[in-house]
């Protein structure tokens, strides 16, 4: 379950070489990452991983997704003063997830230790306990605040019962995580459908005190009203880790997914909720979920997932 050496030659694309250092994309600055190495910058991690997905009776290909982010990301423009490493992909062997998790927690506790911002691209959305356990250990070693807050922007809450972890499980475990720490819990779904979770998975999140923002609520001509919300919730945490999974987007926009959205979000919206998280400067770790490229079309979903990626590390460089 170690990381898998950094296969740099998927960073390939055009160079503008009359252009000089104003014309350099992502594959032209992006190194792989050295494990002595102490840099601020951003760190990509890729999780291949399909057993959440199949354990949730989702539709697998999720494993490839990684790999067909960082295609799309290689021609992404590289602002002034963006660091970027790649720290390689977790992989799952099998059936193995609770290991497979746990490596890629550790692994993202050591990125963090090296100074570096980790963007997380999966994988199926059991990517999210790791994730979290992963800034919850460099948190603990560091004795700073603890009040981390999750920002889930997704149709499903993700919050069900089951008798071992599974994509559809992450954020009850993260909620177990917490209680075991003596940590509050600080959960915030944004996207959510009212046909895509079930009474129990509504009573289960209601009792455990979620902040749900439903589909319906999130449209481009209510944004004052998302990003008022939204700051309430920055309020009240110290740290946050977002997690966006990609079927929170409309099917058309993002049709390689496990399970494509009915309605979704739109983009517009999605990504000022990104912008307002990365104003209030408590953003700590992000991943993009559920990126199948098995089912994508034209690479649509590859693109966006690689545009918000790119978002995020072009407002977080130094």
């Amino acid at each position: 379950m170690m990381p898998a050496h950094v296969d740099m030659s998927i960073w390939t694309g055009r160079i503008d070489s009359l252009e000089g250092e104003a014309g350099r994309r992502w594959h032209q600055v992006i190194r792989p990452l050295d494990a002595e190495e102490r840099v601020e910058g951003v760190a990509l991690v890729g999780f291949a991983c399909d057993a959440g997905v199949l354990r949730n009776g989702g539709r697998p290909g999720a494993r490839g997704g990684p790999v067909a982010i960082r295609r799309m990301l290689a021609n992404m423009p590289a602002a002034d003063g963006l660091i970027l490493r790649d720290a390689g992909d977790v992989s799952c062997d099998g059936d193995q997830l609770e290991q497979a998790q746990a490596e890629l927690a550790a692994h993202l506790a050591r990125v963090f230790a090296q100074g570096l911002f980790p963007i997380v691209l999966g994988g199926g959305h059991e990517i999210a306990f790791a994730s979290f356990s992963g800034l919850a250990t460099h948190l603990a070693r560091l004795g700073s605040p603890q009040t981390i807050g999750v920002i889930n922007i997704d149709a499903h809450l993700d919050m069900r019962l089951d008798t071992r972890a599974t994509s559809g499980t992450p954020f009850l475990q993260i909620l177990k995580d917490c209680e075991g720490r003596g940590w509050p819990f600080r959960y915030a779904c944004f996207g959510a459908s009212r046909f895509a979770n079930t009474t129990a998975l509504f009573s289960r999140a209601e009792a455990a005190g979620v902040d749900i923002l439903y589909d319906e609520e999130m449209h481009v001509s209510r944004m004052d009203a998302v990003v008022a919300r939204l700051s309430r919730f920055l309020a009240g945490v110290d740290h946050i880790y977002l997690t966006i999974d990609l079927d929170a987007l409309p099917a058309c926009v993002t049709p390689g997914v496990s399970a494509p959205a009915a309605r979704g979000v739109d983009m517009a919206v999605v990504e000022a909720i990104i912008d307002a998280i990365l104003a209030s400067g408590k953003l700590r770790i992000a991943d993009l979920a559920e990126m199948n490229p098995a089912h994508d079309i034209d690479d649509r979903t590859a693109r966006v997932a690689a545009r918000l990626a790119a978002r995020i590390a072009m407002q977080t460089a130094p």
